[in-house]
C-alpha cells in the first residue's frame, strides 16, 4: 500500500474484495507497533455485522476506495477481535495465518552453548 497516505485518511472509504463486491466501509486502522505505519484495517461488513480485520498491504487505494485482494467470503470469516482495542501479537498471528500471508519470523540468535544450555535448565557442569 503506499506509504505516504495519512491512515486517518482511510477511515470512512468503501472497501472491495478483489472481484469487485463491496466489502464495507473502513471503520478503524490499525498500525504497525514497530514501525508506525499502517498495517490493518478494520471494516465494517454491514449495519448490523462486524468489523472484519483486512491487511493493508498488499491492498492498494483505487479511487478513493479501498481494494483487497482477497474474496469477500475469506474477509468476513477473518478472526473477530473487536474494535478499538489494541492486537496482540498472538492475534496478528492469527490474521497473518487466515490470509495465508508470510511474516518473518524474528533472528532467534545463536544457540546457547551446552554450559549455558545446563544452567538453564537447573543442572551444574
Amino acid at each position: 500500500m503506499q506509504t505516504d497516505i495519512d491512515p486517518r485518511s482511510l477511515i470512512g472509504r468503501k472497501a472491495y474484495d478483489r472481484n469487485g463486491h463491496k466489502i464495507g466501509t473502513v471503520d478503524e486502522v490499525y498500525l504497525d507497533d514497530a514501525t508506525g505505519a499502517p498495517e490493518w484495517a478494520a471494516v465494517r461488513t454491514g449495519l448490523f455485522s462486524r468489523d472484519a480485520f483486512v491487511p493493508l498491504e498488499p491492498s492498494t487505494l483505487v479511487d478513493e476506495t479501498l481494494r483487497v485482494p482477497y474474496d469477500r467470503a475469506l474477509i468476513k470469516d477473518a478472526p473477530d477481535f473487536g474494535v478499538g482495542r489494541h492486537l496482540s501479537p498472538e492475534q496478528e498471528l492469527q490474521l497473518y495465518h487466515h490470509y495465508g500471508l508470510d511474516i518473518a519470523a524474528p533472528d532467534p540468535g545463536p544457540p546457547p552453548s551446552d554450559r549455558d544450555f545446563g544452567r538453564l535448565a537447573g543442572g551444574d557442569i
